[in-house]
């Protein structure tokens, strides 16, 4: 099954921490960042989920951390010096490194490997991912109920299924309750590099844009809105909470650390095998930040009451009628997505202007 019961508290492993180690010595546990671990963003959420692991399990295990590693050849580099250094099991927590990931396994079977976001598995290779696309449902709705232009700008880093369902679920959310919104799109092509961030904010400033979405890790695009005033953000993967009440309104947090608990204690009492993980703000993997106290109290319950029914299953973000861009018939009234369609989504939905880069 591609969905598989998410661990919402650490309290579910304790028991595994007791556990009979299947080997000597602490188990040696790696991980590799595509960013900084400070960038206050995705990287930087995945290492505090990393070391909130280590303080879980103590002795147990130890810590081996790279950050800043390019997705390519750095990567498969990077791999096989930490399965050299004895490293039992390894995260690579971005969907560039899934092909270094599959090659490094391949030559090292005997370690386990963990990657974020992509969906290429083995024996010893298992993936997960959040389903982000709950949480950006509840940016859009936020986004077209605070935008007074109607124009909404999207920071996007790369064109694959997780940014492009990010793009579709936030519109087709704004686009619910603001039939006059329009979204621009601006293709980065980083995970993390403020420079180009800051200047895509600033570059969907100036056209107009009053609300700003990213699918980029830093906070340069919250420092660009600061600085133009009367302009909104949103935190991504992290709270990014100093940007608070202005012009951060709200953000998706992603919740590593009860998985990476789970995971690694499977590996501490020999019971880990690969599998395919994809869970979202019902099972406690996608968080939504404390909304700020510069929207109004109806539109604030308005969005709690939107999370809780894509929490619950009452909603999902992608249910019909839907059409593709070009006018095509996609979902009929009530059809719901199906995961493989998300999975692959390389289309946007009719409404959304431009192309896709291929």
């Amino acid at each position: 099954m591609l969905r598989r019961t998410f661990l919402l508290a650490t309290a579910a492993v304790v028991g595994l921490a007791s556990a009979a180690m299947a080997q000597n010595g602490p188990v040696k546990v790696g991980f590799i960042y595509v960013g900084p671990k400070n960038d206050g963003g995705w990287s930087q959420h995945h290492h505090e989920a990393a070391m909130e692991m280590a303080d879980y399990y103590g002795d147990k295990v130890e810590l081996i951390e790279q950050e800043s590693v390019p997705e390519g050849a750095d990567a498969e580099r990077v791999l096989t010096q930490m399965a050299l250094s004895g490293a039992n099991i390894i995260f690579t927590t971005s969907f560039g490194y899934m092909d270094p990931t599959i090659n490094v396994a391949k030559k090292f079977p005997k370690v386990k490997f963990e990657h974020a976001t992509g969906y290429k598995t083995a024996e010893n290779v298992g993936v997960y991912s959040a389903r982000f696309y709950e949480g950006r449902a509840v940016q859009g709705y936020l986004a077209g109920k605070m935008t007074k232009t109607n124009k909404v700008g999207y920071i996007a880093s790369f064109p694959i299924p997780e940014v492009i369902r990010g793009i579709n679920s936030s519109y087709i959310a704004a686009k619910k309750v603001n039939p006059d919104i329009q979204f621009s799109v601006i293709w980065a092509y980083t995970w993390f590099d403020p420079a180009k961030e800051s200047d895509a904010a600033q570059a969907l400033i100036e056209q107009g844009a009053d609300v700003i979405l990213q699918h980029t890790d830093s906070t340069a695009p919250q420092a660009a809105a600061q600085k133009a005033g009367n302009v909104y953000t949103f935190g991504q993967a992290s709270d990014m909470a100093e940007f608070a009440p202005m012009p951060r309104i709200s953000s998706i947090i992603d919740v590593w650390a009860p998985y990476y608990i789970s995971r690694v204690g499977a590996v501490i009492d020999g019971t880990w095998v690969s599998d395919n993980t994809w869970d979202g703000i019902g099972a406690g993997m996608v968080g939504i930040g404390e909304i700020s106290s510069a929207v109004p109290e109806d539109v604030k319950a308005e969005a709690e009451a939107l999370k809780e029914e894509i929490a619950t299953g009452a909603y999902h973000p992608f249910t019909g009628p839907l059409n593709k861009q070009d006018g095509s018939v996609w979902l009929a009234e009530g059809e719901i997505a199906d995961d493989g369609t998300l999975a692959g989504m390389n289309f946007y939905v009719e409404g959304l202007t431009g192309d896709i880069p291929q």
